[in-house]
């Protein structure tokens, strides 16, 4: 018999922080109307202390309580980010090491805003070629990378993480269909963390900074063309039967425009970035716990959904799964 993947827990961790549009206008020259009226956005989390290992560790504690899994059992934790703690060790060891998963082995992906879609579709194949168990999660503490200097940026991104427990114990295919891509020839539209070469033989001036840059203008112009089209190659006719779509919350005006293009009723795509902004990685699966929280999406239900990312790379991806 074949071996399929099931989500048997979801959950998620946000730090109490709450940042408001008004609350931005008192450190930067912005203001609310300037911000909402563009991107959706109405308040972030900012973390105050807890870095990404401290959001992900407690949604791996929270996705064991929910599922009766103990850690000893997993087979692997997968941590998509682009805001790790440390370049080495990675993310998802840190957490491995905190919750004590000792048989489960672990790393990062940096697949930035597509990250988590990349990483469940990493998790699933594990799954299907003989892994039991696992985690797969999408954290970010964005507030460290961002230049709170730049209004462009500094007011669009927030704090999170979030995630999902998988099994073996599915009955039908979690994913059934799957586009993972990437364009690296744009990868400056959105660049975070530039280390330049330094060595007692050589030191680089190329002025690159390390903390996040983009071009906004680029980024919307490749998502309402690139991504757009992806989606609609992949969906064809089938758009008309999906129940929920969980785009990367960038934009409340991404989404409509999306909506629009695939002949779509607003209503079936989940929003949520007036709350938490543009957490990267963290905003598809933030979105799907919140959902589920509320009893809109229920796990072993067969929903259809579209899990879709995309960003910096620049990448996207695109999940249609059964829940």
């Amino acid at each position: 018999m074949e071996t399929y993947a099931k989500i048997e827990a979801t959950a998620s961790c946000l730090p109490e922080k709450i940042i408001t549009n008004d609350d931005l206008a008192k450190i930067m020259d912005t203001s609310d109307e300037w911000i909402s009226s563009r991107t959706g956005i109405k308040e972030r989390r900012i973390s105050i202390g807890e870095n990404t290992s401290d959001l992900c560790t407690t949604v791996a504690q929270k996705l064991l309580k929910a599922s009766g899994v103990a850690a000893e059992e997993l087979d692997f934790i997968l941590v998509a980010t682009m805001s790790p703690d440390y370049q080495c060790p990675s993310t998802a060891c840190l957490v491995q090491g905190r919750i004590g998963a000792t048989k489960a082995f672990a790393f990062d992906l940096a697949a930035a805003c597509s990250g988590f879609v990349y990483a469940l579709a990493m998790g699933e194949k594990l799954i299907r070629t003989g892994a039991k168990r696992g985690i797969v999660i999408g954290g970010e503490v964005l507030s460290k990378v961002v230049d709170w200097q730049d209004r462009s940026t500094a007011v669009l991104f927030g704090d999170g993480a979030a995630g999902v427990l998988l099994s073996d114990t599915g009955t039908y295919p979690l994913i059934e269909k799957e586009v993972l891509a990437a364009d690296g020839t744009r990868g400056d539209s959105l660049t975070s963390g530039y280390r330049a070469l330094e060595n007692p033989y050589y030191q680089e001036d190329s002025g690159q900074t390390s903390a996040l840059t983009m071009d906004g203008r680029e980024i919307f112009d490749f998502v309402i063309r690139d991504v757009v089209k992806s989606l609609q190659a992949m969906l064809g006719a089938e758009a008309q039967d999906i129940d929920y779509f969980l785009l990367h919350q960038a934009n409340a005006r991404i989404l409509e425009k999306v909506a629009r293009k695939l002949k779509l009723p607003q209503e079936r795509f989940l929003q949520n970035m007036n709350h938490y902004g543009n957490t990267s990685a963290a905003t598809v699966p933030l979105l799907l716990d919140e959902a589920v929280q509320a009893g809109q999406l229920r796990l072993g239900s067969r929903q259809k959904l579209v899990l879709s990312g995309f960003g910096g790379g620049l990448t996207w991806g695109h999940l249609v799964i059964r829940l």
